[in-house]
């Protein structure tokens, strides 16, 4: 199915985190070769921070936030305000990468004539286009389904994986804040979503000791605001070791994107920062004791525990040192 050149055109991604937006690059960047500026408009969670993921993209225009969960969105008062936030936008074409149906009926609502998404129970009542994933993807990994999509519509991605851009302004400024940290830089990424998928204190601050003592570079702590108290932990430990590491954590995050795109490795949980690295062409080792490894870029390097064991306490930092090796080798 051919599908002609848009002008106003939207992307509903309502997945909350960075690393759902990551995930998604390729399907961006191909649906914005679909309109005549090439560029679209994204509405999606204030938790994605895809304002500052997306800053430099010169795919995206502008992103709206979808607020859902007790906002301005919430209820059928919300899903009239969002008709009306549509409505004011004047958008041809709406691109839904989920399967809900009341994002569907918001843009119907606003009269957009255009609406292609993944025909998934009631939202194939709503749709213009006539698509319907197949049954076994219904429940697949969001890569897969958006995927689908863009194969049944013959819509190339001409990114294998996800790519992300690097704003200009704050690489000059984490070029400026850690000019005393001699190349290379090591990232660690202490966030995690979950406790099941947290590493712990004890074990990162070993990790940074034993690289500090090794002399593989200069380490950095990343996180986001929420990973303060966990950071001056580690922090702590480090010092009582003599060990040395830069706080990196609650960058804005287009810095932490620029960040990692001058790093020589990223070593970290199961987080969206670990997908940014990937996405940065940068070398990352995944720890994932508590998920399953991720397999959609060949920049994630997975580290799981030993045959027989579960949880992140089973993977050792030995068994982390032995692939950073391999991956800086």
């Amino acid at each position: 199915m051919n599908l002609t050149l848009s002008r106003r055109t939207l992307i509903v991604q309502p997945l909350p985190g960075i690393g759902d937006m990551v995930w998604h690059l390729p399907h961006i960047h191909a649906i914005a070769a679909t309109t005549v500026e090439g560029q679209v408009d994204i509405l999606t969670k204030p938790r994605s921070q895809a304002d500052r993921l997306l800053c430099a993209d010169p795919s995206v225009e502008r992103v709206l936030w979808l607020e859902r969960e007790a906002g301005r969105h919430a209820g059928p008062r919300g899903l009239l305000r969002l008709a009306a936030l549509l409505r004011s936008e004047n958008y041809q074409r709406v691109w839904f990468l989920h399967g809900s149906a009341r994002y569907v009926l918001a843009a119907q609502l606003a009269g957009i004539r255009e609406r292609i998404g993944y025909g998934i129970g009631l939202q194939s009542l709503l749709l213009s286009v006539p698509v319907r994933l197949p049954t076994d993807l219904r429940h697949a990994h969001p890569i897969l389904r958006a995927d689908a999509l863009l194969n049944l519509l013959e819509i190339p991605r001409t990114e294998p994986e996800p790519r992300l851009i690097v704003d200009a302004a704050a690489a000059q400024a984490v070029a400026k804040r850690f000019a005393a940290w001699p190349a290379p830089w090591i990232a660690l990424g202490i966030g995690s979503s979950e406790p099941w998928k947290q590493w712990g204190v004890a074990r990162f601050a070993e990790l940074v000791l034993t690289l500090h003592r090794q002399r593989a570079g200069s380490i950095f702590i990343v996180g986001g605001p929420a990973e303060r108290t966990l950071a001056d932990k580690i922090f702590s430990q480090v010092n009582e070791g003599s060990g040395m590491a830069a706080d990196a954590v609650a960058l804005p995050l287009e810095q932490t994107t620029a960040l990692l795109a001058r790093c020589r490795a990223y070593i970290g949980n199961d987080t969206g920062v670990l997908n940014m690295a990937a996405a940065l062409q940068v070398p990352a080792i995944g720890l994932f004791g508590g998920s399953a490894p991720l397999t959609h870029s060949r920049f994630i390097c997975p580290v799981t525990p030993p045959p027989g064991e579960r949880g992140m306490a089973a993977i050792t930092i030995p068994h982390v040192l032995e692939t950073l090796t391999r991956l800086l080798a």
